[in-house]
Order: structure tokens, then sequence, then C-alpha cells
């Protein structure tokens, strides 16, 4: 049974130098860096030191955000105690190049590690500021000195059943919650744990770790601290042109695309292998345990595999959940079929009779998903298998988001896709 206690209040000790917080940020500074470095400089009009690329102009992180909050008894979590009086998290490159996403990379426990705060709703920031619900801004006020565990437990469902639709699973969800929050399993629940919890679950990546931690293909959550989180180490990605600048990329020609992912991109065997666990992540988020996901920014930027080559979903702050998406689209006001749009790319059609944006999304995950597939797998593909592969990769790109078509029919174009390219690469090496 989990119940309230009190967290003892505790002095903060002086952080070692290298952990001490970065010089004063000032409005003309902006951060540059390489893969293992970032540099405070000044602003201006000159380019960055050769060798080095703008980044996006966020503060260094500094842990004593968290652990001043921490040693207040304000905040929780697993490795606070590691963050804040081990000194055993380090923190190594900005990974992010999206203003509002501190992601970095580093090290804990030995491990390579990725370090996540202070993340904004990408979603929400790239569709508009009336575009999708928006999150509270405040963090740790919730819940109230005085709430009991049974509140807190039907504050928590409620809040699920709003951002995943009303499910029979959620109670079992509300349940990892609780025994997440009781992160030191003393069978009781502290305020700051309830805070710390609370401030997570706003966030929408956290969101869906929770939801899809049991899939092999999200990345694992190892630990928190009020609302910063770590997760396993960020996989490597799928497609080089990733690294380059966002406002870069379009302006590669398409052949140009095909020629980096061949030349510097994995062989295609191990192509097939990570296109075929992408294939399995899109059932995963199809009527999974809380629910069905969409995939609201489908690039090959955020295809990520592991060491064996085994697929990774590198970033979900872009999959949402059916119910957020409906939600948004329900009674929205449309001239044409762009005003139907959450995130980057779900799409939903315009009722040009009503102005009403319709519940079904024009593209469903595994035709957005066959389209990224024909730059990935076609070139370089076996001359035996191309013909085939391409013709197949067509029909899956014509799948529409309509529910009578969704459930048979999406799951026997997905079974014939994979069966493809596993009997490619199986008794082999690559498999």
């Amino acid at each position: 049974m989990l119940e309230w206690r009190h967290v003892l209040h505790t002095p903060s000790p002086l952080l070692p130098p290298a952990l001490a917080p970065p010089r004063a940020w000032a409005p003309w500074q902006r951060i540059y860096g390489t893969r293992n470095s970032l540099t405070l400089a000044p602003d201006g009009h000159n380019p960055p030191p050769e060798g080095r690329a703008w980044l996006h102009p966020l503060r260094l992180p500094s842990p004593s955000a968290w652990c001043d909050q921490y040693h207040k008894g304000i905040i929780s979590g697993s490795i606070c105690q590691d963050l804040c009086n081990l000194h055993k998290v380090e923190w190594r490159t900005c990974l992010s190049s999206v203003p509002g996403q501190q992601v970095y990379s580093g090290l804990w426990q030995g491990k390579e590690v990725t370090i996540k705060c202070g993340i904004e709703e990408s979603l929400n920031s790239k569709a508009g500021s009336d575009s999708a619900p928006r999150r509270e801004l405040v963090l740790f006020d919730k819940p109230t000195r005085g709430t009991s565990i049974k509140e807190f437990r039907e504050m928590t469902l409620g809040f699920l059943k709003a951002n995943l639709g009303d499910l029979p699973s959620l109670p079992a969800l509300v349940g990892q919650v609780l025994l997440m929050a009781d992160f030191n399993q003393d069978s009781r629940v502290s305020l700051a744990e309830a805070k710390s919890m609370w401030a997570l679950l706003q966030r929408n990546e956290f969101l869906l770790l929770l939801s899809l931690q049991e899939k092999e293909h999200a990345s694992r959550l190892l630990g928190y601290c009020g609302d910063l989180y770590v997760t396993e180490g960020a996989p490597h990605g799928s497609w080089h042109g990733a690294a380059l600048p966002p406002l870069l990329r379009p302006l590669l020609p398409p052949a140009l695309h095909s020629a980096l992912q061949q030349w510097l991109g994995p062989a295609w065997p191990w192509r097939a292998k990570i296109a075929i666990g992408l294939l399995e992540f899109v059932e995963e988020l199809f009527h999974g345990s809380y629910g069905t996901f969409y995939m609201c920014e489908t690039t090959l930027a955020n295809v990520g595999y592991t060491a064996k080559y085994d697929f990774k979903m590198a970033d979900l702050q872009q999959v949402a959940p059916e119910a957020a998406v409906r939600r948004f689209l329900q009674g929205r006001h449309c001239e044409h079929s762009s005003d139907c749009t959450y995130g980057r790319d779900c799409r939903a059609p315009c009722d040009k009779l009503m102005r009403q944006c319709k519940g079904d999304l024009i593209q469903p995950n595994l035709a957005k998903v066959c389209e990224l597939l024909r730059d990935y797998l076609l070139p370089g593909a076996p001359a035996d298998l191309h013909a085939e592969l391409g013709r197949q990769l067509r029909t899956c790109t014509t799948l529409s988001g309509l529910a009578s078509q969704v459930e048979a029919h999406h799951s026997l174009v997905l079974s014939h896709l994979k069966t493809l390219l596993w009997k490619k690469i199986s008794n082999t090496k690559y498999s």
C-alpha cells in the first residue's frame, strides 16, 4: 500500500568545478560545438571557428537547476543522488539542433546515455500556437500538499484518459507510474516523488516511453530527477544527411540523398534488417496495450539502430497518441486539408461543406514509412528483389487512413513486406 511521506531538507553541498554552473548567459552569445565539445562565443555576424558549426542559442545545462530543488525537497528521483551528491552523471555533447529541445549525450554508471531536460512540445510549436493542446508550463506545482495517494491515483488516471483515451488497460499503467514514483521501493510516495512524476508526465516523449516500455524498438528509460530523465544512449543514425542543419536538408538533390545513403550508410542487408524493425515498430504503434499512436514527423532522421543493426526509434517527440490527434482535429475549422495538420505530417481531410476537419488521417503510419523505405531500400537492392520490392512499396504507399482499410488490409501489406525482406537475409550473417 503506497502512502505519502515527508522528505527531509538536506543542505546543498558545493558542486565541484566540473559540475559548476556555466558563466552568465548573455543574449549576444551562442553555442558552437563539435561532436565532443560545446563553447560559448560572441554572436555577431562572424562565422563559427573552422571545423565547427553554430548550434541553437541554448544555455548550457547545469545540474544545479535540479539539485537546488532536490536538496530543498521539492523534487526527487532515481538518479538525483548520482546527479547531485555523488556527481556520477557526466554531461557531454548537445544532440539537438532545435531550440527548446535540450538533449545531450552523457555517461552514467559506465554506460552511454541520453539526457533530456526542459523539452518543449515540438509538435505544438511546429503546428502553430493554437494547433494542439498545450501542457502546463509551471513545473512541480502539482499535486499540492495534502493530496492523498488515492487522489493522486485518480488524478493520474484522469490525465492518462485525456491523453491516451479511455482504455481498460490504463489502471495498470497508473500502477506503473506509482511504482516508478516509488523509486526507492519503500512502499510510500512522497510529495516530491509525486511532483516529479507529474511533471514528467507532461512531457510528450516521457509519456510515450512509459507507454512503450515493453516494446523493444523504443529506447529504455533508465532514471529521472524531477523533469530531467535519462534513456539509453542515442542510437546510430540511419541517414547521414540528418546531421546537416534542418534548413539545408531540403536543398540536397534527391540523387545526392541516395548517394549519401549508399556511400555512408550500412550495407543493404543491414538496411533490410533495420527496415524490418521499423515495420515491427509500426505494428507496435497500432492497437498496442495503451492505444494507437501516430508518427507525425516521418523522416529518416528518426530512424536509428543499435550496434547489431536492430531498429531503435531515435526520437519519440513526434509520435502522438490517437486520442490527442483526434481531440485536436474534432470540430476544427478548415478551408483546406493543410488546416487539419497535427505536427508535421499527421494530416486529415477537410470537409469543404461543413468546413470542419474529418477524423481519419489521410496517410496512416505504414504508408508514410513505406515512402521512406523506397528511398532507403531500393538503392542498392539485389537485382532479383528490386522489382518485387518496388511493387510492394508502391502498393503500401497508396494505403489510406480510413478505418475500413486499416485492420485487415494494412496487416496483410505489412506482413508481405516483412516476409519479402526476411527471406532475403535469413540464414545469413545479417539475420
